[in-house]
């Protein structure tokens, strides 16, 4: 059976998930690529760059995990770009070149229509303008027996979450203290929510979570 999933998604020891003033400059707003430290030296952030070598360890089995049996991706558009307001043209195509690292149907959540974006890889972009739960069906039906993945950004997970529709998160909580930013759980209770903690494996530097409902 298909599950609804956040994976590899970095965390701050204070609950923060990105900085604030995202840019071109800073995708993850200042300071926010501290949190996704533990992924960048890993041989499947490199293999997404077309990139030998790289850490094999347990930050790298995570990675590779975030990418199993993925069948459909929902972006929120911060996640896409930092375009604010309606699409001044279509030139902006996304954070990765020509061949992003998703290679399926990818669902990006926007106020502001835009055609349809086909990648290289296999990606294709879906500007979604009617909510996260158009964006949710769309996906499934994309993905078919595969899961779908809430990407982020923050805001994003936190309305899946709300609305009941994510089935498993994957967190790596980062030695980091993020002191401002976009807080992932303020106001929310997991536990409410019927989330537990299922696995959790240290490496030097996150802890990987897994909670499931």
């Amino acid at each position: 059976m298909s599950k609804v999933k956040v994976a590899a998604f970095g965390v701050s020891m204070d609950g923060f998930a990105a900085g604030l003033d995202q840019s071109l400059e800073n995708p993850v707003g200042v300071r926010g690529t501290e949190i996704m430290n533990w992924f960048f030296p890993t041989k499947a952030f490199n293999a997404m760059q077309g990139k030998d070598g790289g850490t094999t360890g347990v930050d790298n089995q995570f990675a590779e995990r975030s990418f199993v049996n993925m069948g459909a991706w929902i972006l929120g558009r911060n996640m896409f770009g930092p375009v604010r307001g309606p699409w001044p043209d279509e030139s902006w195509k996304g954070w990765w070149g020509p061949n992003p690292p998703y290679h399926v149907p990818t669902f990006v959540l926007t106020h502001h229509a835009r055609p349809p974006l086909e990648m290289e890889g296999g990606t294709k972009f879906i500007f979604v303008t009617n909510g996260i739960q158009s964006a949710l069906r769309q996906a499934k039906e994309a993905a078919g027996e595969k899961d779908v993945r809430i990407g982020g950004g923050v805001s994003t997970i936190r309305q899946y979450l709300q609305a009941g529709l994510i089935d498993e998160m994957h967190l790596a909580l980062a030695p980091v203290l993020m002191g401002k930013g976009e807080n992932l759980f303020s106001g929310l209770d997991l536990h409410a929510m019927g989330f537990k903690c299922v696995e959790r494996v240290s490496s030097e530097l996150a802890t990987h979570v897994v909670l499931k409902k």
